[in-house]
């Protein structure tokens, strides 16, 4: 039976999708790692679910499950894949595809920070957020962190403010500007101007690869994931008519 379709959201493609469902029973679900989130034009929650037992709460009345939370947010859909299989929940998972190139590869954030990957001295730009920063610091590194939310100045490190997408030109003229060396990121795919930009000033590319799939059907793509929001989730007369 159609009913209420809980939305994972936080990345472009979530966006893409309430935008087409506004008009269907959907609920996005936002895990609050940004201060002002851009609207998604459906009911949205903010912040964790506590634990096990509160995402199982929160799927009484939920038909369905989308999960478009950021390639890299391993915790919350291994939680995701593993309670609505319990819990006989529809779970399909929209992900970017994985960039591929020619690059440094490494496990995670502390093998990219070793002295092997970046020697003392390096100007490094971290497109890994915040989250990733502690194994960088004291390394004898200088740091540039990209975040977008402002954040009190921190020893160690200089913050680069700025939302997505990014231009490829204007990118190329950041990291010219600062004296980049290394550039570090995650492979979450998608927008792929830091690279480009990375490619074009020769500078060393350190990718970080994406955590193991933890199950679960998977897309790349949005339309399908539309779909599928549309055969579980009721439509509405009126997109108001949200109770």
């Amino acid at each position: 039976m159609r009913g209420r379709v809980l939305i994972l959201a936080g990345t472009a493609e979530a966006r893409a999708v309430c935008d087409a469902c506004a008009h269907h029973d959907v609920l996005a679900s936002l895990a609050g790692a940004t201060a002002c989130p851009l609207d998604l034009g459906v009911p949205t929650r903010r912040g964790g679910f506590g634990g096990d037992a509160g995402f199982r709460a929160a799927l009484d009345g939920v038909s369905a499950v989308l999960d478009a939370t950021h390639p890299f947010a391993a915790r919350i859909t291994a939680r995701t894949v593993r309670i609505c299989a319990e819990a006989g929940v529809p779970y399909l998972r929209l992900t970017r595809p994985a960039w591929t190139g020619d690059w440094i590869r490494h496990a995670d954030a502390a093998a990219a920070a070793t002295a092997t990957a970046l020697p003392p001295g390096a100007r490094v730009f971290l497109a890994t957020g915040p989250g990733s920063l502690d194994p960088f610091l004291n390394r004898g590194l200088t740091l540039f962190c990209r975040r977008i939310d402002p954040a009190p100045p921190q020893d160690g490190v200089d913050w680069i403010i700025g939302r997505p997408p990014f231009a490829e030109p204007a990118e190329r003229a950041l990291f010219a500007r600062l004296g980049i060396t290394h550039l570090v990121t995650k492979n979450a795919g998608g927008d792929a101007s830091k690279l480009d930009a990375a490619r074009a000033l020769g500078l060393a590319i350190h990718m970080i690869d994406r955590p193991p799939n933890p199950g679960g059907e998977e897309t790349h793509d949005i339309d399908r994931a539309i779909v599928f929001v549309h055969a579980h989730a009721r439509q509405l007369a009126d997109h108001r008519d949200r109770g």
